[in-house]
């Protein structure tokens, strides 16, 4: 759903699981705000009480730092409950999930800031001799988090939410991010200074409505400008 990726006045603590956001994708162009969003939806699951984990490059957040709804305390005890964990690499990610089974307890939330930037199209074209390396190391990752929701969501509730940037109407691996993602979210500029989120693929039959989002990034703060019913593609 679209509002989870912006403030909400009231939690909802355990809010019941939905198949279809196991594993998600935001895609958006460059400066659309996708890491805004994401550690805004990293609050939100917090405030319901959940253990989330955000995995990302230190360099990237540090030079492009989020920005959360107006209305959200920096010094908030939420934010306990938000582990940042800093990677460099694809193997870095794929370290992390090949050893998911081990911990004791799951966080509710995985989120994964611009996963494709850590996939490097010419180390991966070595590893694999091939000239498509970059497409297969990609998919192994995300077939590895496929198996990670598969095996925490037998206890608990487990989700997962990668991000990637793309340029044009539609990300370039859609047909990888279709094969492994439960949904897909897509952001559009609007021509105005503001973007359009929308949920633009869904892996369920028979999904629910879902609802598109207008929102801007306005004297450094997330700012939601309405939210807008429509049916589910």
């Amino acid at each position: 759903m679209a509002e989870r990726f912006f403030l909400r006045p009231s939690p909802k603590p355990n809010r019941k699981f939905d198949e279809c956001e196991a594993m998600s994708i935001l895609s958006g162009p460059p400066s659309s705000g996708k890491t805004s969003l994401l550690f805004q939806f990293a609050f939100n699951s917090a405030a319901e009480g959940n253990a989330v984990v955000i995995l990302c490059h230190r360099r990237s957040l540090e030079t492009a730092p989020p920005f959360l709804s107006q209305g959200v305390d920096p010094s908030s005890d939420i934010f306990r409950r938000i582990q940042v964990k800093y990677v460099d690499d694809d193997e870095a990610i794929k370290n992390y999930f090949a050893a998911f089974h081990l911990h004791h307890t799951f966080p509710a939330s995985i989120i994964v800031d611009n996963f494709g930037y850590f996939f490097d199209e010419r180390n991966c074209r070595e590893r694999y001799n091939n000239p498509r390396g970059r497409d297969l190391a990609m998919v192994r990752v995300l077939a590895l988090c496929r198996n990670v929701i598969s095996h925490a969501n037998k206890s608990s509730r487990c989700e997962i939410l990668l991000s990637d940037t793309h340029k044009g109407d539609t990300p370039r691996l859609l047909y990888i991010y279709k094969r492994w993602a439960s949904c897909i979210y897509t952001i559009k500029g609007d021509g105005s200074g503001s973007f359009v989120l929308k949920k633009s693929y869904s892996g369920m039959a028979n999904a629910k409505p879902t609802s598109s989002a207008k929102y801007s990034i306005a004297l450094q703060y997330l700012v939601l400008e309405g939210l807008v019913e429509e049916a589910d593609n």
